[in-house]
Order: C-alpha cells, then sequence, then structure tokens
C-alpha cells in the first residue's frame, strides 16, 4: 500500500460499556462482527496475516479485508479495497481502556486522495464507521441489531 503525505484520513469513535477484550472480539470475531455489521457476513478470523472477507447487504461486495495487525486487546489494522476501485485504504481500531471496564473505540481511516471525489468518498465512510460503531454499541452493551434494513 502507498499512502502519500497528501492522502486524506478521518477518526471518528464511541464508547461501549463493556472491557477491551468484549469489544476487541466484537471486531475479530466474524459471528459477531456478522450479527451487527456485516450484514452479508464475515468470513474468517481478524487474525495477523489472515485474508478475510466481508459482505454488506447494502452495498456490492464481498470485499478482501487484509489483516496487518491484530495485538488483543489493543489494536487490529487492516487494509482494504478504496470505494473508487482503485488501490487500498487502510483502517486501523484502537481499543483504549477506560474507567469502570468501559472500552473507547477509535476507527482512522486513511488513503483517501485530496481531490474532490476523494473528499466524497471519505464522508461516506466517515458515516459508515460512525454507525458501524452505533451497531456495535447496540449489540455489545445490549444484545439490539441496529444495521438489518437500515440502508436497503
Amino acid at each position: 500500500m502507498s499512502i502519500s503525505e497528501t492522502d486524506m484520513d478521518f477518526t471518528v469513535w464511541a464508547i461501549i460499556d463493556k472491557p477491551r477484550e468484549t469489544v476487541f472480539e466484537a471486531v475479530a470475531d466474524p459471528a459477531q462482527l456478522s450479527a451487527y455489521f456485516t450484514t452479508g457476513g464475515a468470513k474468517g478470523r481478524m487474525d495477523r496475516g489472515a485474508t478475510v472477507s466481508w459482505e454488506f447487504g447494502d452495498f456490492p461486495g464481498p470485499f478482501d479485508v487484509t489483516v496487518l495487525i491484530a495485538e488483543k486487546p489493543e489494536r487490529i489494522e487492516f487494509d482494504w479495497p478504496a470505494p473508487s476501485g482503485n488501490g487500498l485504504n487502510r483502517v486501523i481500531f484502537r481499543f483504549e481502556e477506560l474507567p469502570a471496564g468501559r472500552t473507547k473505540v477509535h476507527v482512522t481511516e486513511t488513503g483517501w486522495p485530496a481531490t474532490p471525489e476523494g473528499l466524497k468518498q471519505a464522508y461516506g465512510n466517515v458515516m459508515g464507521w460512525s454507525q458501524m460503531l452505533a451497531a456495535m454499541k447496540a449489540w455489545v452493551d445490549h444484545g439490539v441489531g441496529l444495521r438489518e434494513g437500515m440502508y436497503v
């Protein structure tokens, strides 16, 4: 992957009322991820060096996700196809331990070209990752699935 100094990035975050290990597993475990985010299913565990598949009912796929780093319970880093179809974007999940067994989940995505089209695509993924974090909170904290039917 080649990320230039002019590429744009963004970070979104949310606080989940569960310990880091539990929240990390909600991303790493394909069964859990499929329950609240990848409505078309996730195949393969998010382990370092793995290539897993994510599919969404509301967006054509599947997408190959190449896991670069999986350091339980602190970080998952992966590359996946850019929405333009040209190249890859890098996504970093950081799981920050908070008092009282809570976890702040940060999601950063980079690789967006500094163009009007790149900005438009980045905004779309800001919405997607923000909604993913809301769905994760509902699922992990309360066992409620939000995403099914939200976009289709």
